[in-house]
């Protein structure tokens, strides 16, 4: 379930452009001041990033036992 959020939030919405790379570009060029800006690249990546933290928990817990 969790895959599927943080799938839905890197691409929504679709048209023109998703917010993930819109913000990223934002970022990358030094625009992203305003706040609800920044708000909206921790809204979109935030799902990604708990992804990634609980498969590698996931991952190095089945290494170990």
């Amino acid at each position: 379930m969790l895959l599927l959020l943080a799938a839905w939030l890197a691409v929504a919405p679709i048209t023109p452009e998703p917010h993930l790379t819109e913000k990223w570009r934002m970022l990358m060029a030094g625009q992203l001041s305003r706040p609800i800006d920044i708000f909206d690249l921790f809204l979109h990546t935030s799902p990604i990033v708990v992804v990634i933290f609980k498969a590698r928990r996931q991952f190095a817990g089945s290494r170990s036992g």
